[in-house]
C-alpha cells in the first residue's frame, strides 16, 4: 500500500483478491476508526490500463515498462490556470505577468520533474507561447505582427521565441527579464534511499554522507545550462 493523507493506492496480484480480501478488510479497518471508504472514489483497475494518484499518471506499456507521467487531467487543469492568468493580466504591466507565470511554472514543473515529464514540459511552453502571442495582438489590435514580435519576443541560447521585457535593477540600471520556460528544468530520477540503510547506524554514516554532498552539488550547479531542476535564468 502507498498512502499520502488520506489518499492511497492498494496493489495485489488478482481483482479477485482485492474483491475478496482487500476491500472488506480495508472497510473492516477504517469503520474501527470511524471512517467509511469512498465507493464512488475507490476504483480496481489493472496496471496496463494505468491510474491517477497525486496528479501522476501511473501505467505499465506493452513493452514491459512502467511509466509515471503528469495526468492529464492535471495538465489541463494547470493550462486553464495560466491562461485565466494571462488574460486577467490584459492591463498588467509586463514584468508583473512575467512574475506571476514564473511563480506558477516553477512550482508545478519543480512538482514533475522526477517523473517522464518532457515531452509535457515542451506542450506546455507551446501552448503558453500561443496564449501569450493572442495577449500581445489583442493588447495592441492597432500595431502589426512584426512590431509585436520585435517587442514582446527575443532570443535566448536556442530559443528564438523567448518572451521578455526591460526592468530596472535596484541601481536603476536596465536589465531584461525573461518568462521562464518548463523545458529549462531538467529531469531528475529520484534516488531512492537503500531500504535498509537508516541515519542511526554508524555503517551507514558514510553512505548518507554522500547523498548530502550530491545534494548540495545539485544546489551550486542549478544555474548551469545543464544541471537538474529549474534553472533560475532571471531572479527577482
Amino acid at each position: 500500500m502507498i498512502a499520502y493523507a488520506d489518499d492511497f493506492v492498494v496493489t495485489a496480484a488478482s481483482r479477485e483478491l482485492l474483491e475478496s480480501k482487500v476491500l472488506p478488510t480495508l472497510t473492516e479497518a477504517l469503520a474501527k476508526v470511524g471512517l467509511e471508504l469512498s465507493i464512488e472514489k475507490t476504483k480496481i483497475t489493472r496496471i496496463d490500463e494505468g491510474f491517477d494518484f497525486l496528479g501522476f499518471n501511473v501505467r505499465k506499456y506493452k513493452d514491459g515498462k512502467l511509466l509515471i507521467k503528469p495526468a492529464k487531467a492535471n495538465v489541463t487543469r494547470f493550462l486553464e490556470e495560466i491562461r485565466t492568468i494571462i488574460k486577467k493580466g490584459m492591463a498588467l504591466p509586463t514584468e508583473q505577468l512575467i512574475y506571476a507565470l514564473n511563480s506558477r511554472l516553477t512550482g508545478w514543473v519543480n512538482y514533475y520533474r522526477t517523473v517522464v515529464s518532457s515531452k509535457v514540459f515542451a506542450k506546455v511552453d507551446h501552448e503558453i507561447f500561443f496564449a501569450l502571442l493572442r495577449w500581445a495582438y489583442k493588447r495592441h489590435a492597432r500595431k502589426g505582427k512584426k512590431w509585436i514580435v520585435n517587442k514582446y519576443f527575443t532570443t535566448l541560447g536556442g530559443d528564438n521565441w523567448r518572451f521578455h521585457c526591460t526592468v530596472e535593477d535596484r541601481k536603476g540600471n536596465p536589465k531584461t527579464l525573461y518568462l521562464r520556460n518548463s523545458t529549462d528544468t531538467k529531469i531528475r530520477r529520484h534516488v531512492k534511499i537503500k531500504s535498509e540503510a537508516t541515519p542511526f547506524n554508524p555503517l551507514y554514516k558514510d553512505y548518507f554522507k554522500q547523498r548530502e554532498e550530491e545534494r548540495k552539488l545539485r544546489k551550486t550547479i542549478i544555474n548551469y545550462e545543464d544541471s537538474a531542476g529549474l534553472r533560475t535564468i532571471q531572479p527577482y
